[in-house]
């Protein structure tokens, strides 16, 4: 008969696993939270996270600081989840803010308007560049993001989204003027706040009387948009053709590599 040999469980690993099944139960979770759940140091933990996002176990949102797990392709869930978009984008909204000097947010369409689901606002020491946070509502009409997802998307989809947004009361002028803004924003490639649009949606107050400008591109997957990315800053601190002029590109490059890395390609 053999004798049941007594071995030892490596405590470091089931630390760590410990910190990864949190996060995965969580979904998402701050430093301060996984402190308070595990009773860990918060040093030991920061190296178990940075061990952790190191194996692509788990990934850090640039909005708020939380840790979120990584969101694997597979059958079982989409490869555009919201969940994976942010995932890759994080780290490329990151590198744009070292070209931009002003902030950006990734938003994806819902029924009547679009969620932000990352920004690297925090990575900007100005209150001009407060954005977000993740969850924020944003209009489909008044918002450069929202222009920019609703232009690109198809007509079935997009006549959809303008029935749900279309107020009870309005002319045939208002919607045609709606229409026209879009596809100039297709014609030029990019969206802006600019023309104003008369129908009371989501966010219209906000947008004038915040002072700044904003644009935005659709961040394409396999032909067909799964978000938008925006730069957004004070009216004050440049003219808006300057700005675009300048950055523009940049602002496509971004969003045209987190397409290609969600579809899997090369960059």
């Amino acid at each position: 008969m053999m004798l049941e040999r007594k071995v030892k469980t490596v405590r470091a690993l089931e630390r760590g696993l410990d910190v990864l099944l949190e996060v995965q139960a969580r979904k998402a979770a701050s430093l301060h939270e996984l402190h308070q759940a595990l009773g860990l140091p918060k040093a030991t933990l920061l190296r178990m996270l940075m061990t952790l996002g190191r194996k692509g176990l788990i990934w850090q949102r640039l909005a708020d600081g939380a840790y979120l797990p990584h969101a694997y392709a597979s059958t079982a869930a989409p490869v555009a989840s919201a969940e994976r978009i942010a995932e890759v984008a994080s780290e490329h909204m990151k590198a744009l803010s070292t070209r931009i000097a002003w902030p950006s947010v990734l938003a994806v369409p819902r029924l009547d308007h679009m969620e932000i689901i990352e920004t690297n606002g925090p990575l900007f020491r100005l209150d001009s560049a407060v954005l977000g946070p993740v969850g924020v509502k944003l209009s489909y009409i008044h918002t450069a993001t929202g222009r920019a997802y609703l232009a690109a998307c198809g007509e079935a989809e997009r006549e959809a989204i303008i029935a749900r947004l279309r107020p009870k009361e309005t002319s045939e002028g208002t919607e045609e003027d709606l229409r026209q803004i879009l596809q100039q924003t297709r014609q030029r490639g990019h969206a802006s706040r600019e023309p104003l649009h008369p129908w009371p949606d989501r966010s219209r107050q906000l947008v004038l009387r915040d002072g700044r400008r904003s644009m935005a591109v659709p961040i394409i997957v396999e032909g067909t948009p799964v978000a938008a990315i925006n730069v957004t800053w004070p009216a004050r601190r440049g003219a808006e053709e300057v700005v675009i002029a300048r950055n523009l590109e940049a602002l496509r490059r971004t969003a045209r590599i987190i397409g290609l890395e969600i579809e899997g390609k090369d960059k």
